[in-house]
């Protein structure tokens, strides 16, 4: 069936999606293969429609686009290899005194789930939380993003194609219509974007006590220090900064670098660029696109605000008819430069010159903490001071983006970059109710428990008073 229509009065029917877990019919291990089986097979089948619907929408070259896929395949295989131990019960201690009792928690569906996909990365990001919802048992809603009109339009026919629209349906549409699928009561929502909306998300999910997973943001930063390897170390910053044009949640946003070495990584960012993408940085096909006009338009007048104060060191190409611009580095030396205000998105890269690691530890600290934080050092103690005088979603250590290719490792943010982690067991246990079950035979009932009390307190103290 097609997405389904959005009309004014209810987007969508979750009573009847939650349904199907209310029944039970989601908690066999064997439903949940089932679907994880589905959805693989719909992916495989669509391949090559996959490249070309995010070569529509934000030019991505074929290489990156497969990616996207490769995550779900990965989340995929690692669920399934894990499933059935995930959904085991967890033995809980007894104390001496419940015995004998045996206690476990076990992880039960919370019912119907809604996902909220940005435009960056659109079919990762829609589907990628999808696998932990039904590995965990539930129903999905989605709700691609309307800035990706390609993806989506496909997301929607995949999604029709491999499951009964009880189990997941697609609803297209713009803000508005997110907004009227937030007033209707969903049992998780997860989210991925900007700080902004996600607060608007937040709110909405209080009205009903939702719980939610915010996937979001921030100025994520990447500190090198005089021991690095300086050709790794601009060989990666120079991939990480270009994925997707810069529109990566967890690019480097800025970097903090030690005066001694600031030069010449700066030249090695500049050879770089040119093995990477030619003569030409902006018309290389191994380059995307900025997804929309008001996305080029914002980027572009930071950009030429930094050329007017005379702060681009390397790049600044820029062609509007395409919508590209050249991985740029600037210079910055004032917290309330524009380039430092928020999350720049695209492929514009800060520089800021630190004098000791403790100075660009006091700068990360002053910012609301980062979705990712990067370290560039040969120094144990120095990872060692950044782990332990820092708090970030997550930390790479002289590499940036690969931490989120981790199947097991979770991904999430902390403070302003997000609430709740996906991946791995993490996304199951995020979308799974873990209730407490306690179980108590009948042969034993010590009188102790129960009224009359006389005498009973002294007793309880000589039982009890050591617990």
């Amino acid at each position: 069936m097609p997405a389904l229509p959005a009309t004014p009065e209810r987007v969508i029917d979750t009573d009847t999606m939650r349904r199907p877990v209310d029944r039970g019919d989601t908690r066999p291990l064997a439903w949940r293969l089932e679907q994880l089986d589905r959805l693989e097979q719909a992916l495989n089948s669509r391949e090559e429609a996959v490249l070309a619907a995010l070569a529509a929408d934000l030019e991505k070259p074929p290489v990156e686009a497969f990616f996207e896929l490769v995550a779900i395949r990965q989340e995929l295989a690692l669920t399934r290899r894990q499933l059935r131990r995930w959904m085991a019960p967890r033995p809980v201690p007894v104390p001496l005194h419940l015995r004998p009792g045996r206690a476990e928690t076990v992880a039960t569906p919370l019912g119907c789930v809604l996902i909220i996909g940005p435009w960056n990365y659109p079919l990762q990001l829609c589907l990628h939380p999808l696998v932990s919802a039904l590995a965990a048992g539930n129903t999905a809603v989605l709700k691609p993003s309307e800035h990706a009109p390609a993806t989506a339009a496909l997301i929607a026919e995949l999604i029709s194609s491999a499951f009964p629209s009880e189990h997941v349906s697609v609803v297209q549409g713009d803000g508005a219509v997110a907004a009227r699928l937030l007033e209707q009561r969903f049992d998780h929502i997860v989210f991925t974007g900007g700080e902004r909306v996600g607060k608007l998300v937040m709110a909405a999910a209080a009205r009903h006590l939702t719980p939610v997973t915010l996937e979001l943001g921030g100025k994520s930063p990447a500190i090198v220090l005089a021991d690095a390897d300086l050709a790794v170390t601009a060989k990666r910053l120079v991939w990480g900064k270009s994925l997707n044009s810069g529109q990566t949640c967890i690019a480097p946003d800025y970097l903090l670098v030690e005066r001694s070495i600031r030069e010449p990584l700066l030249q090695a960012i500049r050879s770089e660029i040119k093995a990477f993408f030619g003569p030409d940085p902006v018309g290389s096909v191994d380059r995307g696109r900025i997804v929309n006009q008001a996305q080029f338009t914002r980027l572009l007048a930071l950009l030429e605000g930094a050329q007017a104060r005379g702060q681009v060191l390397i790049g600044g190409e820029h062609d509007p008819q395409r919508r590209r611009i050249g991985l740029t580095v600037l210079s910055v030396s004032e917290d309330d430069d524009p380039l430092m205000q928020e999350e720049l998105f695209g492929p514009l890269l800060p520089v800021l010159t630190i004098d000791s690691l403790e100075q660009a530890l006091e700068q990360v600290r002053k910012r609301p903490k980062p979705l990712a934080l990067y370290l560039f050092s040969r120094s144990r103690d120095a990872v060692t001071a950044v782990l332990n005088s820092s708090s970030s979603g997550s930390i790479g250590i002289n590499d940036v983006v690969y931490q989120a290719g981790v199947p097991a490792l979770p991904f999430g943010g902390v403070g302003a970059s997000g609430i709740g982690a996906y991946h791995g067991q993490a996304g199951f246990d995020s979308l799974s109710h873990h209730r407490s079950v306690l179980r108590r035979p009948f042969w034993l009932d010590l009188p102790l428990r129960y009224p009359p009390y006389n005498g009973t307190l002294p007793l309880l103290r000589r039982l009890l008073g050591r617990l």
